[in-house]
């Protein structure tokens, strides 16, 4: 996939995008539209980041997500739906355009895997506790993790068993695509998201997301003895 050198800038709060993920959007302040449009006319990207947590004026995260936009829909009143599915991490760089939207340079970024046999065993310990939590049954896999772990885009009644869960993610052969996925189903801090999301390294990221795995599922059996 060839990406741009810039692209339009859409600033929320607490919302992460991760390569594959799909988000759905509604579009309507006139200067997303106009994004929308400007992106449906040329590359049909565009990025996602996260408001940067303590600042009171719009200022985005450094490390976004930029998305491909796989459906959109026109509403009579000028407003749009749409789906987002992310491609790659990218770094903001300068900021060419404030109005009527941001548009800043982007670098994209590629996930960086120092050791393979110590990312594979952080995997396998991943996967052991993603089961651990799942079968807790606190946690539903969203739709939208379906679509990444499956290929498929089932209907909203529809849910993954814990067993479809872990045999998806077992087939997984990229760690670092792993620990997003993980990132998706299983952490709903968007600071914590955030972290992952500008984690390069792939062991770290692994590291970083068991941990917070771990605290969870300990968590849950203190409180439930």
């Amino acid at each position: 996939m060839v990406f741009p050198d810039k692209a339009g800038v859409m600033i929320l709060s607490e919302c992460n995008l991760f390569p594959e993920a799909l988000l759905p959007l509604f579009i309507f302040e006139p200067r997303y539209r106009t994004m929308l449009a400007e992106a449906l006319e040329s590359h049909r990207m565009f990025c996602i980041s996260m408001q940067r947590p303590g600042t009171s004026r719009e200022t985005p995260c450094e490390i976004a997500g930029l998305g491909l936009i796989r459906a959109s829909m026109l509403n009579e009143n000028g407003t749009s739906n749409l789906v987002l599915q992310g491609v790659t991490r990218v770094r903001l760089g300068k900021m060419l355009q404030h109005k009527p939207y941001r548009v800043h340079q982007i670098e994209v970024l590629e996930s960086e895997a120092k050791g393979d046999a110590a990312c594979r065993v952080l995997a396998g310990q991943l996967i052991e506790l993603v089961e651990s939590r799942l079968r807790q049954g606190v946690v539903r896999v969203p739709i939208t993790v379906m679509k990444v772990l499956t290929g498929t885009c089932p209907d909203s009644n529809d849910e993954l068993t814990v067993d479809d869960c872990v045999a998806s993610l077992q087939k997984m052969e990229d760690p670092g695509t792993l620990a997003d996925v993980v990132a998706m189903m299983l952490v709903p801090d968007a600071l914590v998201r955030q972290i992952l999301l500008q984690t390069l390294e792939v062991e770290e990221r692994l590291t970083i997301v068991s941990h917070f795995l771990k605290g969870e599922v300990a968590r849950f059996q203190k409180k439930s003895t």
